[in-house]
């Protein structure tokens, strides 16, 4: 069963997570004209501390001067390096329904680097035909797409009963990672990274905190 992982090797989900906010930042900070940032100036900006910025970046080289801060420019290549986007990665969009037109339209893919150059569906009232500029594959087509587009990556976006044999046919037709948007736990081989995207899950979490909120509030207001 493939692990969840926001990155490669064994580096912590965690830092990866903060250096995707530092990514962030910095190109934030470039397009403001910066030339260096510190670590505290970087931390304050996510709400970190500065040793935990010093620490995440330590794990990957020495980009910082004391007293200097970081060069904004080579460090947000440096990041960029880290965590492999300083190149082009190909995908495919697993089912042509409304999230997956909502992806196939999503134009922040483009600018950050992943080309959607395949889209596939079972339905055949829209196999053949184009989404979003788009041709709609069969399924069955999978393999011989997924091998000629030289596709990496495939995002998931089909009901939760289907995806485990999506997800099963998408690592043997040869992508290296899939981000699953369904609602379910999925189980590939471990060469295969897994993240999950549940919308659902998200949402509840969020529901959670201001219902909270709320309840603190009235227990004050009571008191």
């Amino acid at each position: 069963m493939a692990k969840e992982t926001g990155g490669g090797g064994e580096t912590p989900r965690a830092v990866v997570g903060r250096l995707s906010l530092y990514l962030r930042q910095l190109e934030l900070l470039e397009r403001a004209g910066a030339a260096t940032v510190s670590s505290r100036q970087l931390g304050a900006a996510l709400e970190l501390s500065d040793a935990q910025v010093r620490k995440d970046l330590a794990n990957f080289g020495q980009f910082g001067f004391r007293g200097i801060g970081y060069p904004v420019t080579p460090l947000r290549a440096a990041v960029r390096a880290v965590l492999g986007v300083d190149r082009k990665w190909r995908a495919a969009v697993i089912g042509a329904g409304n999230l997956g037109r909502a992806l196939l339209g999503y134009r922040g893919f483009q600018e950050r680097g992943f080309e959607i150059c395949a889209v596939f569906d079972n339905d055949a009232s829209v196999v053949g035909k184009k989404v979003r500029g788009r041709e709609v594959w069969p399924m069955e087509k999978m393999r011989e797409v997924v091998r000629r587009e030289r596709v990496e990556l495939a995002l998931i976006a089909v009901p939760a009963e289907a995806a485990q044999s999506v997800a099963t046919e998408a690592a043997a037709a040869g992508v290296a990672g899939i981000l699953n948007f369904a609602p379910v736990t999925l189980k590939v081989e471990e060469a295969v990274n897994v993240v999950n995207v549940d919308l659902g899950l998200q949402l509840e979490q969020l529901v959670f905190q201001v219902h909270q909120r709320a309840t603190e509030a009235r227990q004050n207001t009571a008191g």
